[in-house]
């Protein structure tokens, strides 16, 4: 008996799962339909293989297609701990990439940004796939244009607000600018496991990693829902936030982070906020090994997407 696969291009339906043969078949992310039709979809899974804002090792933009590559191993329905399979609730789509010309970076900001707000006009929420971290940056622009100035939370290794007065295209300032623009609420913003230093938070919460290991997971989700209340909130993370144990393949390593296991967690107990927009950034896959960065990308990913989706359910 033949087994039906390449869901990602011959299913015509848009919500429900299908189990697909891991090792075969077009990849996209977690199955989903390869479609530009956002008709009806809630949200649109994109990727953004942006490399050129680094300071460190260059290599994430690779990182949407490992991240698709590694998701194909959760394509399966109902999702452990959440208790149910998110794509029963949303319509869901891999957008597929945004495209640009590498060669003319001043124009790839902008152009990030129009892909972005092409598909909020729709009313569809964006997963997007990096890419370097600043990705984020042209993304809550286009964010903030819909809905006003953003709770941002925010998982890393680095704060990623450093002063820039050039307004330099730089993965370590682009937080800076969002808040000098007004796009994000610090007020209402927060950090999670940080491990360097910065002289200015310039009013984000921070709980960094010594905080997070000595507070534990539950004092983190109560801190985060205090800050952020019920507004609408941004949710971006960077794969360094976990430790190079969980996480060898990315640009800028720093030993001491977060765990898969907590980082999960955390997520998991913001079920019912209010969610209108996420990106997981800085996979390096030419840095990592058996695919254990990408699949934790994927991972969390697909956690952000019952995030999403738990505010949505009925009955809530």
């Amino acid at each position: 008996m033949s087994l039906p696969t390449d869901f990602a291009i011959t299913r015509d339906f848009l919500k429900g799962s299908d189990v697909e043969p891991t090792y075969a078949g077009v990849l996209s992310f977690l199955r989903r339909n390869y479609s530009r039709n956002l008709d009806g979809v809630d949200v649109a899974v994109t990727g953004i293989p942006y490399d050129l804002a680094v300071s460190n090792r260059s290599g994430a933009r690779m990182g949407p297609r490992a991240i698709r590559a590694a998701s194909s191993n959760l394509a399966w329905g109902s999702v452990n701990h959440w208790g149910f399979d998110p794509f029963d609730y949303l319509a869901v789509v891999d957008y597929g990439d945004c495209g640009f010309d590498s060669s003319c970076p001043q124009e790839i900001p902008g152009i990030i940004e129009n892909h972005i707000a092409q598909i909020l006009q729709q009313d569809t929420a964006t997963l997007a796939l990096g890419g370097d971290h600043f990705i984020s940056y042209p993304i809550i622009k286009a964010y903030a244009k819909k809905f006003g100035p953003l709770s941002l939370i925010h998982f890393d290794a680095h704060y990623d607000t450093w002063n820039d007065s050039k307004g330099t295209i730089d993965h370590g300032t682009m937080f800076y600018h969002a808040v000098q623009e007004g796009l994000v609420d610090p007020s209402r913003s927060i950090q999670i496991g940080m491990r360097t230093s910065i002289d200015d938070t310039i009013g984000f919460q921070v709980l960094d990693a010594h905080w997070v290991h000595s507070n534990g997971v539950d004092a983190v989700v109560e801190a985060i829902r205090a800050r952020i209340g019920d507004h609408p909130s941004y949710l971006t993370f960077d794969i360094d936030c976990l430790d190079p144990c969980y996480a060898p393949g990315t640009g800028t390593p720093v030993v001491g982070g977060l765990s898969s296991y907590q980082a999960q967690r955390i997520l998991r107990g913001l079920e019912g906020i209010n969610l209108v927009g996420m990106d997981q950034v800085e996979v390096a896959p030419a840095y990592d090994h058996a695919e254990i960065t990408a699949l934790a990308a994927a991972s969390l990913a697909l956690d952000m997407l019952c995030l999403y989706s738990s505010a949505r359910r009925p009955g809530r």
